[in-house]
């Protein structure tokens, strides 16, 4: 989806916002006087963890954002910075790269299937770009007014489809009552959508009881453990460094909501498959508790594991270093 722009700021960011009008001269002045002096041309940005390199042009590009006034009218050393120098913001990385290609031309594309036109209009609210926080509210108004017909493989044409659509296979209720056992089964060639949209069949991965899809999810882990020279007494257990995702995108999201890690993988339709995902926590057991409350049970794992002496690792002499990569699968009948 296309958000157009009448007017467009130059390549990479280099161009001023049209709100600025007449405040371009005095943008100017405020360079001439030295207040960009001490930005390099080149910043790096660690938003929520994932990092971007960008021109100094390009986050100053809407004048009065947020962005516009960190980078234009304050110093670099009053700016939030992580480990390695890089200034910070505290906003959802994923969502950031679409602020940032607006910033670069003014204009935003988005993916055909994208849910999060909600989240990311918020992002706009917060970096001050009210220009595109409009442009964003028309378009969700707009998607709102259509109705949501499911395809004949399940997923929902709407971008944000109401949850009780998504699997509906509900017999309609005759008016009356009447009918009998006809009326009282539910039959394949009787099922509809609300919206009147194609019929599904139990085989297309809908169950009928609680409007859930069947399927699988794998959830993998590459973890490690020290042992030393006191052997169990001095044990190091399991280090989790990320819990890998495997499976159907809308399963995923379904399962995993907001804890879930697109940026690898951030385009992917709901019905296709990805093994890019990961989770934003550590804890395998938190995820097996949310496969469990989402209705899956472990059907299988499987683990490899080798270990190296701790000084190859830079570590004590007497230690042993295990590590191990573990995938458990779980699925929903």
């Amino acid at each position: 989806m296309a958000l157009a722009d009448s007017a467009r700021g130059l390549p990479n960011g280099g161009g001023v916002s049209p709100a600025a009008g007449s405040g371009a001269a005095g943008s100017g002045a405020a360079a001439a006087a030295g207040g960009w002096s001490s930005f390099p041309e080149i910043v790096e940005l660690n938003v929520g963890g994932q990092v971007y390199v960008t021109r100094r042009c390009t986050v100053v590009s809407v004048r009065d954002s947020l962005l516009w006034r960190m980078f234009s009218q304050q110093q670099p050393s009053e700016l939030p910075r992580d480990s390695k120098g890089r200034f910070f913001l505290d906003r959802d990385g994923f969502l950031f790269r679409y602020i940032l290609d607006y910033l670069r031309d003014l204009q935003l594309v988005l993916p055909e299937h994208f849910p999060e036109r909600s989240r990311l209009q918020r992002e706009a609210e917060y970096f001050q770009l009210p220009d595109l926080a409009r442009r964003l509210a028309q378009a969700r108004a707009a998607a709102a007014a259509r109705p949501a017909a499911l395809h004949r493989d399940g997923s929902i044409c709407a971008d944000e489809p109401p949850p009780q659509l998504l699997g509906y296979l509900e017999a309609e209720p005759l008016e009356g009552g009447g009918g009998g056992a006809a009326a009282s089964a539910p039959s394949p060639t009787a099922s509809r959508s609300p919206s009147g949209g194609p019929l599904l069949t139990p085989s297309q991965s809908l169950d009928g009881a609680g409007g859930r899809r069947s399927g699988y999810i794998t959830i993998g882990y590459r973890g490690s453990y020290t042992i030393g020279r006191e052997a169990q007494a001095d044990a190091k257990f399991r280090r989790v460094a990320r819990i890998t995702v495997c499976g159907k995108t809308a399963l995923a999201k379904e399962v995993f909501g907001e804890t879930l890690n697109e940026s690898r993988d951030p385009d992917r339709p709901p019905e296709r498959y990805t093994a890019r995902y990961y989770l934003k926590f550590n804890f395998l057991e938190q995820a097996f508790d949310r496969l469990s409350e989402a209705g899956f049970r472990m059907a299988a794992c499987s683990s490899t594991g080798t270990c190296a002496f701790a000084p190859e690792q830079g570590g004590p002499a007497d230690d042993k270093i295990w590590t191990s990569y573990t995938e458990y699968v779980f699925c929903r009948d």
